[in-house]
């Protein structure tokens, strides 16, 4: 599994050649963490490919900003993790897989 030869810093680093302004030093640390957790469960093997998830997944910095771009009126997190996978990255900022 590629994440397994990558460290968090490597992984972050990637991105940072690529799109440094994508996610935030926090976000993609966690984003490491859950993309290691997910194929190392699915027991698959996964290929770094940093265009692919920055067009996969959004940080955002709270809640209002989420239901501006995607014009809903989410109530709180949860409401949101009923519909795509959340990340959370603090008590405010969170990581979507974009629906």
């Amino acid at each position: 599994m590629i994440m397994q030869q990558l460290t968090k810093s490597q992984f972050k680093d990637e991105f940072n050649k690529v799109r440094p302004d994508n996610f935030s030093y926090e976000g993609l640390g966690v984003l490491y963490d859950w993309l290691e957790e997910y194929y190392s469960e699915a027991d698959q093997p996964y290929d770094l490919d940093v265009i692919a998830l920055c067009c996969d997944f959004t940080e955002y910095d709270d809640l209002e900003e989420f239901n501006n771009d995607y014009n809903r009126e989410y109530k709180n997190i949860d409401d949101v993790v009923d519909d795509t996978i959340v990340i959370k990255v603090d008590s405010e900022r969170f990581i979507i897989q974009n629906f």
